[in-house]
């Protein structure tokens, strides 16, 4: 609970820094949304050496607040969709049979992301990501030569998860118009995601694209 107040006090106190840092005309402080594609991965496989990456989501709103003619800084609050998922196929007496298992792991996200403007509608961007665990999920399915035989989906102890999990994020975005933007990002995981891990460290990877939309 410590480290949520702590994220998103970083975030009010960004949005509070925004109403008191003067800017000029041409550059004043912007709201907007965003959101897109998340391609997730998990360190070390999460116990699955096999494990491959698993395609989410990622939304939430963002405030972005100049700093300098081509510096700003960027706190958003996201839904972000992360975990891996492993696929089984294998063939026997002229059937095919696949099961599907992903780990799902649900995360309110506070990235704060440093801008830099190379171009007039293109930035480059990098910090840190702070994340907070709210669902942990695991998904089943199995299917014999294309048709499903069982879906389940188990909810997860999250007193085995770590609630606190730490990025850095790098990336960039192209705004086509004033409004309009295409985003990427890959973030790194710092922290281990399990509570009481004896193995090496299972983290957290992600690659996002996306739209970003200021409202001006």
């Amino acid at each position: 609970m410590k480290k949520l107040i702590l994220g998103l006090a970083v975030t009010a106190s960004s949005l509070a820094f925004a109403q008191t840092t003067p800017t000029s005309s041409s550059n004043p402080v912007t709201f907007g949304v965003k959101g897109g594609m998340n391609v997730s991965s998990l360190s070390n496989g999460a116990d699955l050496s096999d494990s491959k990456s698993k395609i989410g989501f990622n939304a939430g709103v963002f405030a972005n607040i100049p700093l300098a003619s081509s510096f700003s800084v960027q706190p958003e609050v996201i839904y972000n969709d992360l975990g891996s998922k492993v696929t089984r196929e294998f063939s026997a007496a002229g059937n095919t049979y696949k099961a599907d298992y992903s780990r799902n792991l649900g995360y309110i996200a506070v990235p704060v992301m440093f801008q830099y403007n190379a171009l007039p509608n293109l930035y480059l961007e990098a910090g840190p990501e702070f994340g907070f665990l709210v669902s942990a999920k695991d998904k089943f399915k199995s299917s014999t030569n294309g048709n499903t035989n069982s879906s389940q989906t188990a909810s997860l102890n999250k007193d085995d998860f770590n609630t606190f999990n730490l990025g850095i994020g790098i990336g960039a975005g192209y705004y086509f118009t004033q409004n309009l933007g295409l985003t990427v990002r890959y973030t790194a995981g710092v922290t281990d995601i399990y509570k009481d891990n004896s193995g090496d460290a299972v983290r957290n990877n992600v690659f996002q694209v996306g739209l970003a939309y200021k409202f001006k």
